[in-house]
């Protein structure tokens, strides 16, 4: 999908095996931006370079002209094929310090964090060439007048990095704001709301290019930034009041929840769990959009 002359966008499609039989279909983005050389955003799964090397190839480029991968953070979906890419083209990958230890030991992401289906996502280890901190700039391409600036928006992850390439008015946010209605995914409730309340404030933004939602152009992409701050509040009060004022069994906990915020039961899973556990430790606090 061609966003702009210069950016294009890839969706990647793939399953995540929950049990023998049941599967759940995702799919995310992952984002290329040409000018004399490639900067590629994210990777998709494992198997992801052949898609996106079929996507540059039609766009009359070669995919050995990819000199950098920005990582926006470490899970499987976003690193899972950055190793072929790299093997095949020698390019540079960066992504923030918090993020190095489980894309250069994806073993100790599986065992730290593991998620169905993790080795079949993730293609294998990667070693970051750079980091990546708040306020940081890039040039995708040493001859554009364009920058592009860094923002640590943790929440998602520790290290969870937006881009907003000035020239083009585009932001691409990763997993950090999550889709009302779709899964939550996130470590800490309270540093996601803090994030999209970051990104909603950098003006000019003219294209919000998520991970796990479609491109939205213009007044659309801050309205999904709000939609998303109140997705987080109503998913604080479900798990909330789901707990009650005892300690409940995780699971039972997230089917309860999963079912009043009408998740589909194979969505049910450890990891959906660790996200619900993260609004238990702000039991005291009922409002998290309060500050804003």
């Amino acid at each position: 999908m061609q966003i702009s002359p210069t950016i294009h966008a890839i969706r990647h499609s793939f399953r995540i095996p929950i049990t023998p039989n049941i599967s759940i279909d995702r799919f995310v983005y992952s984002y290329l931006i040409y000018g004399e050389t490639i900067t590629l955003i994210d990777t998709g799964v494992a198997g992801g370079e052949v898609q996106i090397f079929e996507s540059i190839r039609s766009s009359g480029r070669n995919p050995s002209e990819i000199a950098l991968i920005i990582l926006t953070h470490s899970h499987p979906d976003h690193i899972g094929s950055a190793r072929a890419i790299r093997q095949k083209t020698g390019c540079s990958i960066a992504a923030h310090p918090a993020e190095r230890a489980w894309i250069e030991d994806v073993d100790l992401q599986n065992r730290e964090r593991p998620v169905p289906g993790f080795v079949t996502l993730v293609g294998g280890p990667v070693n970051i060439d750079h980091e990546l901190i708040d306020g940081d700039s890039i040039e995708p391409d040493e001859t554009r007048e364009g920058e592009m600036q860094v923002f640590s928006t943790p929440g998602h992850s520790a290290g969870s990095i937006s881009l907003f390439l000035h020239n083009e008015g585009a932001l691409f946010s990763g997993d950090v704001i999550p889709v009302p209605g779709d899964l939550p995914v996130y470590n800490d409730a309270l540093l996601s709301v803090r994030s999209v309340n970051k990104l909603k404030t950098i003006r000019g933004i003219q294209v919000l290019l998520s991970s796990w939602d479609e491109p939205r152009k213009d007044r659309y992409a801050y309205r999904q930034m709000v939609l998303a701050l109140k997705y987080l509040q109503h998913i604080h009060e479900v798990v909330l009041d789901s707990a009650g004022v005892g300690n409940p069994d995780p699971m039972e906990l997230t089917v309860k929840s999963a079912a009043v915020l009408g998740l589909p039961p194979q969505a049910v899973n450890p990891l959906l769990a660790r996200t619900f556990a993260a609004n238990l430790k702000l039991r005291d606090r009922k409002n998290l959009l309060s500050d804003f």
